[in-house]
C-alpha cells in the first residue's frame, strides 16, 4: 500500500457561472479531480465557491454536475477524505454534500497535516471587513431569510441567484489586486498567528494568487479562481506547491 503523502486544496471554481465558458470550466475541474493520485492522497480540501450559486432545498438540489460528483465520489471511495467549506456563493448547502460523504468544516479551521498546522477557510468575513459586506454576509447566513427564500419556486430562485451572481461578476471590469498588509485577511492572519501556532494559512475568495510571509514566520496563501486557469495547491509533507491542471477531458 502506498503512503498517502499528498493533500490538495482548491477554491473558487464557480461552477455554473455563465461567464467565459462554463462547460470548459467544469471539464477542467473534472480533469483536475481525476488527475489526483487517489492511492497517494490523504485529503482534498474544497475551500468554498466551488459552485457559483448553490441553493439546496430539503427535497431538491441543483441539476447537473454529474461528472463532478462522480469524480468526488470515486476519490472518497478510494479513501481520500474530502472536506469542504461554504463560500459566499455556495453558502446555502445544508446536508447533501454530507450525504455524499464529504465533511463540512467551518472557518477558520486548524488542521494538522504531517506535523504542520494549517489554518483553512474560504476567507470571506475574516478580519476587519467593511460594514456593508458584513451586513450582506449576515443576510446570506440569516436562517429566517433562507427559509423565506426557500418558499420561492426553484425556477424563480435559481434565475434570481444565477442572474445576480453573473451581473456581479460582469460588473468587475478589472482583476482584483490584493493590497497586502492592509487587507482584512492579512490582518486576520497576522493577529491569529500571534495567538496560535500556524505554519500555513490557505484561503480563497479574493480571486488572486498570493503568497506572503507574516511577521510570525507563517505563510499566507490565497488561491486564484478558475475563470481562466486551473490553479490548485498541494502539500507533500514537506512543502506547499502550487500547480495548474494542464489537460482536460
Amino acid at each position: 500500500m502506498k503512503v498517502r503523502k499528498y493533500t490538495f486544496f482548491v477554491s473558487d471554481v464557480h461552477l455554473g457561472l455563465n461567464v467565459s465558458d462554463p462547460c470548459d470550466r467544469e471539464a477542467r475541474f473534472v480533469c483536475f479531480l481525476r488527475s489526483i493520485p487517489a492511492d497517494e492522497t490523504a485529503a482534498l480540501y474544497l475551500l468554498g465557491d466551488i459552485w457559483d450559486f448553490w441553493y439546496e432545498y430539503r427535497d431538491v438540489v441543483p441539476k447537473g454536475y454529474v461528472k463532478v460528483f462522480s469524480a468526488l465520489t470515486d476519490l472518497m471511495d478510494a479513501g481520500v477524505r474530502v472536506c469542504f467549506f461554504q463560500g459566499n456563493h455556495d453558502v446555502w448547502s445544508y446536508s447533501y454534500f454530507e450525504e455524499l460523504g464529504m465533511v463540512r468544516l467551518r472557518q477558520p479551521a486548524l488542521v494538522e497535516i504531517d506535523g504542520k498546522t494549517f489554518c483553512l477557510g474560504h476567507g470571506d468575513g475574516l478580519g476587519p471587513v467593511p460594514l456593508g459586506y458584513r451586513l450582506l454576509r449576515g443576510i446570506f447566513h440569516c436562517r429566517i431569510l433562507q427559509f423565506m427564500f426557500s418558499m420561492l419556486h426553484p425556477w424563480i430562485a435559481f434565475r434570481l441567484g444565477n442572474g445576480w451572481s453573473r451581473n456581479n461578476r460582469l460588473a468587475r471590469h478589472e482583476e482584483y489586486v490584493f493590497k497586502g498588509e492592509s487587507e482584512p485577511l492579512y490582518r486576520f492572519a497576522e493577529d491569529f498567528s500571534a495567538r496560535h501556532h500556524v505554519d500555513y494559512f490557505v484561503f480563497g475568495h479574493y480571486h488572486a494568487d498570493v503568497r506572503m510571509k507574516l511577521p510570525t514566520g507563517a505563510e499566507l496563501i490565497i488561491l486564484k479562481d478558475w475563470m481562466e486557469g486551473s490553479p490548485y495547491l498541494y502539500f507533500d509533507g514537506i512543502s506547499t506547491v502550487g500547480g495548474y491542471c494542464q489537460n482536460r477531458e
